[in-house]
């Protein structure tokens, strides 16, 4: 028996060939967040880590949570109004347009990613207020020559654009190819531009025996990086306060309890100067 994940308003005849027998990080990752829209062995794998590394759902979410964080400080404190999401995953509750257009409903955002599911649902879930706009692009983080055209049709690339790329490059096989499609893209966005980077470090030996699970099993692998190595992405900016810190402890809401031990995930928010 085949299992299906239905999705509203989509014709069926036109959804793209899902795999439903290979792990996949967006399906896995929307599991941990509660989220339906997975497979039987995206919610298998997803078990086997938890229960080797408990805390795997805390970090889902604190990865969620900081997020909109950020996007909030950037709509907001920042006043940036064009968003270039790479890497997005399947749409959950506070996706990155609604963030933005709570705080600045005019806000422009581009979105990227080359699940097939994640494509079926973003053309039936990712709509946009009036006043801003939304878009959704079929495409690989390597291809950016791809997402910059593409994302132009939407952004204004004379004005700042943050990019966000969260948990998305360390999914690229070597630190060196990560800071390369880091610098293509911020190369081509103009001053005033921000850079958002999430990922796992290599700080915690439990959470690296764990990625060895997945890396057996699912698609695509995750390579841990040293903090340092994470650090570089932000070369040539200037890295917003608090800097570069746990997921947990950028900017955590007022009244906020911030866990005693860190997840081992960081997050840093860079400005590109002029």
């Amino acid at each position: 028996m085949t299992e299906e994940i239905s999705v509203p308003g989509e014709d069926q005849t036109s959804k793209p060939n899902l795999d439903a027998t290979v792990p996949q990080t967006a399906r896995v990752w929307n599991y941990w967040l509660g989220g339906k829209d997975n497979y039987a062995v995206d919610r298998a794998l997803g078990d086997e880590i938890a229960k080797a590394f408990p805390i795997i759902v805390e970090i889902a979410r604190a990865d969620r949570a900081v997020l909109n964080r950020v996007v909030r400080y950037l709509a907001g404190e920042a006043g940036v109004r064009q968003f270039l999401d790479v890497g997005t995953g399947l749409p959950t509750a506070n996706n990155t347009h609604e963030v933005a257009q709570a705080v600045a409903p005019q806000s422009r955002i581009v979105y990227v990613d080359y699940d097939p599911l994640v494509l079926v649902h973003a053309r039936a879930l990712l709509t946009s207020g009036p006043e801003g706009a939304t878009d959704y692009i079929d495409a690989d983080i390597r291809d950016t020559e791809t997402i910059l055209r593409e994302a132009g049709r939407t952004l204004d690339f004379t004005k700042p654009v943050a990019l966000i790329l969260s948990g998305i490059l360390a999914h690229l096989s070597t630190v060196e190819e990560a800071r390369a499609v880091v610098r293509r893209i911020m190369d081509a966005l103009p001053v005033g531009s921000y850079l958002v980077a999430v990922d796992g470090a290599d700080t915690n030996p439990e959470l690296n025996e764990v990625m060895k699970i997945w890396n057996e099993s699912a698609n695509p692998p995750y390579a841990m990086r040293t903090p340092e190595e994470i650090a570089s992405y932000f070369d040539g900016l200037e890295l917003v306060e608090p800097g570069l810190v746990d997921v947990t402890r950028w900017r955590p809401d007022p009244g906020t309890d911030v866990p005693p031990r860190p997840l081992d995930n960081l997050v840093g928010v860079g400005r590109k100067p002029g």
